[in-house]
């Protein structure tokens, strides 16, 4: 057996013990009750389940406190045994009382089942619980006896184990110090060796460190000498860029002005003609309107320069104006 068995076990006899304690608490109020009520003046009916009440939660009490002290191994004293027996008695008169004064005997007996189940159910069970409690005590003791033996036994092993080991740690010690001798003179002749290839290490890396800050302040001036190369010639590229770009600012304001003066000069032209003695081609009816309309003459004086209508004219007056504004709307809004 195990200590699952043993929960188990003590699982099924809680259970079993408190459904027959509820059980009989349950027939007793609805026996005793009537009883009870019988027995008291009609105003204190309502009175009458608190005497099964009463008794019942002692029975509780009893039930839950001895099987506390089951489970501790511990003693309560004749006092617990009076109160078992008395709420025990008590349960039993009281389911008892209504059919044994009737004189009813297949009553008495029908109601002292409850009650005689309740007592021996309450006896029985602090006996089982008294016996899992030394069984679970037994076997404590078993499991710290075979602990105590596997425990010695495990100390046995160990100082046999320590023996062994120190045994070897002597021998290996022994051999150790003759490796260590043997590995000292090696090691000085490792180390001697190793100081002249050191010497000879640091000698060529002397060399090589002064050939190497030799080589790195040639590919300094070189560098240096690059740099200034480098300088020299951006100025001189931005120098020339500089001059590219006066040279075409001058060439654009030239081109400019020439096609400033061209214009004013065909505006001239257009406007020195005079009346026109026909209608003009449309697409020199226009430059005419355009001319006429930047030397600021009215619509009138336009559509006779050009031989067309007044309205055409004035259509192309208005075209122009809004030519105008637009540029001047898009600058405002950047």
């Amino acid at each position: 057996m195990n200590g699952t068995h043993v929960r188990s076990a003590e699982r099924a006899l809680s259970v079993g013990t408190w459904l027959i304690v509820a059980g009989a608490m349950l027939y007793s109020i609805l026996t005793v009750t009537p009883l009870a009520a019988a027995h008291t003046p009609d105003e204190w009916d309502w009175t009458a389940p608190i005497l099964p009440l009463v008794v019942d939660a002692a029975v509780v009490i009893v039930v839950r406190l001895d099987a506390v002290l089951a489970r501790l191994g511990g003693q309560g004293g004749r006092w617990p045994v009076v109160l078992r027996w008395m709420t025990g008695g008590m349960t039993l008169a009281l389911n008892v009382a209504d059919s044994a004064l009737k004189k009813d005997l297949v009553g008495v007996a029908v109601h002292a089942v409850a009650p005689l189940l309740l007592i021996v159910t309450a006896e029985t069970g602090l006996a089982y619980r008294r016996a899992i409690t030394a069984a679970v005590t037994a076997l404590e003791a078993q499991r710290r006896a075979e602990q105590a033996e596997r425990e010695q036994a495990a100390t046995q092993r160990r100082e046999a184990a320590a023996r062994q080991a120190r045994e070897e740690r002597e021998h290996t010690a022994m051999l150790a110090r003759e490796q260590r001798e043997h590995e000292a003179r090696m090691a000085r002749e490792q180390a001697e060796r190793e100081e002249r290839a050191r010497r000879e290490e640091r000698e060529r890396e002397e060399a090589q460190r002064r050939a190497e800050e030799q080589e790195r302040e040639r590919q300094q001036r070189e560098r240096e000498q690059a740099r200034i190369e480098r300088e020299r010639r951006e100025r001189e590229e931005a120098q020339r860029r500089e001059q590219a770009a006066r040279e075409r600012a001058e060439r654009e304001r030239r081109e400019a002005a020439e096609r400033q003066e061209r214009a004013e000069r065909e505006r001239a032209a257009l406007l020195a003609a005079g009346p026109a003695v026909e209608k003009q081609p449309e697409q020199q009816a226009r430059h005419t309107v355009q001319a006429a309309f930047a030397a600021g003459l009215s619509v009138r004086q336009a559509a006779e320069l050009c031989g067309w209508s007044v309205g055409w004219v004035s259509t192309r007056y208005q075209e122009l104006r809004e030519t105008e504004t637009t540029p001047a709307l898009e600058g405002a809004s950047a």
